[in-house]
């Protein structure tokens, strides 16, 4: 069973009821938690507290296989410091989101070594494809390898060639850097760091680069997985700013991997290791130790 959570922003567009017959399509059954159906502040699915004991209640449900966002938004690292950890590491489950939701990627992480899913929500599900959904169960569920290849027709491109190797670890740009400087900050060394963003203008863009330049994130990881910027600047500047950025490290890195905010999208096991070819732009993810 899916347990769908609200750990961010309430539901903006459509039916939860339409939600569940949309991911039901797919043979899943689904559970909501109660912050799924409320609206605090305008911008947060439920207080701090409901949010937090829904996502708690979620891990500690034994009806519950996978946890899955309902959206992302804002809120999720406003309960950072309530979550009881111990309850995550003690019934570890898939757990899948994307944009806020890199909050709690990077403190389950963290705090737990849970490895989870950058992948689709429950509110975008009326909107979901083959790709997409095909792309969540193969990354659930592969054994020994699996190849992150974009839709066709969407190119990936090169910023620097080489190959590097390292745990996949990342999201969303902006989450990222709001973590640093807390116990939850990302780790990158010896990592492959992935970033995605939305709706950023490119000078916010060069900020957020910049300040985890000066953080040393950029020197200390293996290499660089860029996704998909949505609404944020035209392509060739988004990628000329990132070449610039990374003039001086120079690590193998690529741009426009379909992950993030766009539909088709790739789902990324985000804590396995993971191969990046930046010469060929190939992505292995692997078990293997």
């Amino acid at each position: 069973m899916i347990g769908i959570v609200a750990p961010s922003g309430p539901l903006r567009d459509g039916d939860l009821e339409d939600i569940k017959k949309c991911i039901e399509s797919y043979g899943q059954k689904v559970k909501f938690s109660r912050s799924c159906y409320l609206n605090h502040k305008g911008y947060l699915a439920g207080d701090d507290f409901a949010r937090c004991r829904d996502l708690e209640a979620m891990f500690l449900d034994d009806e519950v296989d996978v946890v899955m966002c309902l959206r992302g938004g804002y809120g999720a690292m406003r309960i950072l410091d309530m979550i009881n950890y111990d309850i995550i590491r003690s019934n570890p489950k898939i757990f899948i989101g994307f944009s806020d939701i890199t909050a709690l990627h990077l403190a389950f992480y963290k705090k737990c070594g849970l490895k989870t899913f950058h992948g689709i929500m429950g509110a975008s599900s009326p909107r979901w494809d083959k790709f997409s959904y095909k792309s969540l169960v193969d990354a659930i569920n592969f054994k020994n390898e699996l190849v992150l290849k974009n839709p066709k027709h969407q190119k990936i491109h090169k910023i620097f060639g080489g190959i590097a190797e390292g745990e996949i670890v990342g999201g969303n740009l902006a989450l990222i850097v709001s973590t640093l400087g807390t116990e939850y900050e990302i780790d990158t060394k010896g990592k492959i760091l992935f970033i995605e963003d939305i709706g950023e203008p490119l000078y916010k863009l060069d900020r957020m680069m910049t300040q985890l330049k000066m953080c040393k994130k950029l020197d200390e990881c293996n290499g660089i997985i860029f996704g998909d910027f949505k609404d944020c600047a035209d392509e060739k500047d988004i990628y000329n700013l990132l070449k610039e950025t990374l003039k001086d490290c120079k690590k193998p890195s690529i741009f426009n991997l379909k992950s993030g905010h766009c539909m088709p999208m790739l789902t990324i096991p985000l804590g396995e290791r993971c191969v990046l070819d930046a010469n060929e732009k190939n992505i292995k993810i692997s078990r293997k130790i």
